[in-house]
């Protein structure tokens, strides 16, 4: 089965390559992981024009932005993403000085926003041009000028209530009776810490002003100086409803610098889990919506379906949430043929109901008033955002890393799909691709069932070796990239990751704004993201 795809920027052009040789004539393609990768040795008089000709002239996404000291050298690194074909490229920049300054691509490319910014908060670089840096990530948890990401860097600790400057939101909302809305930071039930202020002069929402980080976990700087194999511990752990996808993504990065060969059997499990996994955060995500909307009834059928599936994954592999199964070179455990296929049984009598649950929703008017053409995204907006996941397949770009970019067993050799997508951008958009995804994991899930080749599921022990390598995967939420840098010693002196939450977050306001204060949580809850995935 072809996947669907767009004429459009939200698709590389095949000749890309080629393009990118007559105007970077620096540019140097190597292939890496399997698909090629452009470097392209970039100036600051030119890293603006570059940037913006990457994502609007050959539809380019960007991907992540990678700040690494080496040798008292400043390496900033732009990565894009396309295709199979047109691969990645990587825009380096280099720098020097305690204090270096680069010019912001926030403009043309308004997707790297967030990532500057986070960047000047945590290495004190600035970002010349860029409209809104300081407190960010840190808020006051550290003395202003504080870089905790720097080699040499220590942690100071709390500071004292007294040393800290009070926090107050850009308003830009100023006509008379206009006023703040706060929303958190502290949520009942599990949701973690986040605050959003909702601006408005009535009860529609103008603006919002999210904050969040308030649990930042500095866990990439925790990473350094470990051994792989304990910081596949952390990536696991940036989102515990996405712990198959990120540790497979760091997974794919080690395993691609040391050039470890994965058993075609842990190839096809990978797949096999992955796709268990987003069949049970889609089924969470649903119920989530339901809450949103107060269908008691409704919440409590989704919710049954969702805990099936949290004990069916603990069951068969130890865990309601699949820790502990990735490892570097394959997987720690077998999942033998008999029980994939009790797995494919169990997810697809759950899938059964969800679909007769989903059918039901469809006609309950009260139900619809609530999402549909609320909360809507424009293609346009979400490809200037960058938006990935089922957020952006919702606003009608077709792009997934498992057909642009496959890796373990996707593939048209292996397993393939056609690309859900829908046009509206609404919360009834949203929720439809959540159903459809969690029908086509069952089905891939049965797919490799039926074709689970022999063999072992780790290759055999390798060492570290020393080298740089970027790890990608479609988590349920999105698109999700770790950079990892290996040291000599076999350490990581450097660990990047961009979570599908970060990427989605920062375009979160434009679902939001000119609706109904009474929409907000709607809106949140068809999104479907994790503040703990962004408090990395």
């Amino acid at each position: 089965m072809e996947t669907e795809r767009h004429d459009d920027a939200s698709a590389p052009r095949r000749d890309v390559p080629a393009a990118i040789s007559q105007w970077a004539p620096r540019a140097v393609t190597q292939i890496r992981g399997g698909v090629p990768w452009t470097i392209i040795e970039g100036r600051r008089d030119e890293l603006k024009d570059l940037c913006r000709r990457l994502t609007r002239e050959l539809g380019y996404s960007f991907a992540t932005l990678v700040v690494e000291e080496i040798r008292f050298e400043w390496h900033i690194n732009y990565i894009f993403w396309g295709d199979e074909k047109s691969g990645f490229v990587q825009v380096a920049l280099r720098a020097s000085g305690a204090q270096p300054r680069i010019p912001s691509i926030s403009v043309p490319v308004h997707a790297a926003d967030w990532h500057e910014r986070e960047t000047e908060d945590l290495f004190g670089l600035v970002f010349e041009g860029h409209p809104r840096l300081g407190d960010f990530v840190l808020h006051g948890h550290r003395p202003e000028g504080a870089t905790p990401m720097r080699s040499g860097s220590i942690d100071e600790g709390t500071v004292s209530q007294e040393k800290i400057s009070p926090w107050r939101p850009d308003r830009i909302v100023r006509a008379p009776g206009a006023f703040l809305m706060s929303i958190g930071p502290v949520y009942s039930d599990y949701a973690e810490s986040a605050r959003f202020l909702l601006e408005t002069v009535g009860e529609d929402v103008i603006r919002v002003i999210p904050r969040l980080f308030y649990k930042y976990r500095g866990l990439e700087k925790a990473a350094q100086g470990r051994d792989p194999s304990d910081v596949l511990l952390m990536a696991e752990r940036f989102s515990g409803t996405s712990a198959i996808a990120h540790s497979l993504a760091f997974c794919q990065a080690v395993e691609t610098i040391c050039k470890a060969k994965v058993p075609p059997r842990a190839r096809a499990l990978r797949v096999f889990l992955a796709e268990l996994e987003r069949c049970r955060h889609h089924v969470g995500a649903i119920t989530e919506i339901c809450g949103s909307t107060a269908l008691a009834v409704a919440t409590s059928q989704a919710a049954i379906l969702e805990e099936e599936l949290l004990r069916l994954c603990c069951q068969h592999t130890g865990h309601r949430y699949l820790f502990g199964l990735n490892a570097l070179g394959g997987l720690t455990i077998d999942l033998p043929d008999e029980t994939c296929r009790h797995l494919v049984g169990g997810v697809q009598d759950i899938l059964r109901r969800l679909l007769e649950l989903g059918e039901m929703l469809r006609f309950s008017s009260s139900f619809l008033d609530r999402l549909e053409e609320v909360g809507a995204v424009s293609k346009k907006d979400a490809l200037a955002y960058g938006l990935v996941g089922p957020v952006a397949r919702a606003s009608g770009i077709s792009r997934d890393l498992r057909v642009d970019l496959p890796y373990a067993d996707y593939g048209p050799d292996r397993v393939t799909f056609r690309v859900p997508f829908e046009e509206e951008g609404d919360g009834y958009a949203r929720l439809r691709i959540f159903i459809t995804e969690a029908v086509q994991s069952a089905q891939m899930m049965q797919r490799v069932a039926q074709t689970l080749p022999r063999g072992e599921v780790r290759c055999p022990a390798f060492s570290a070796e020393p080298g740089a390598a970027l790890g990608w995967s479609e988590a349920p939420r999105g698109a999700t990239f770790h950079w990892v840098r290996i040291d000599k010693d076999g350490r990581l002196a450097r660990y990047r990751v961009t979570t599908p939450s970060f990427t989605n977050w920062h375009g979160f306001h434009l679902a939001a704004e000119d609706f109904a204060f009474q929409d907000f949580p709607i809106i949140m809850a068809t999104f479907g993201l994790s503040n703990a995935e962004c408090d990395r």
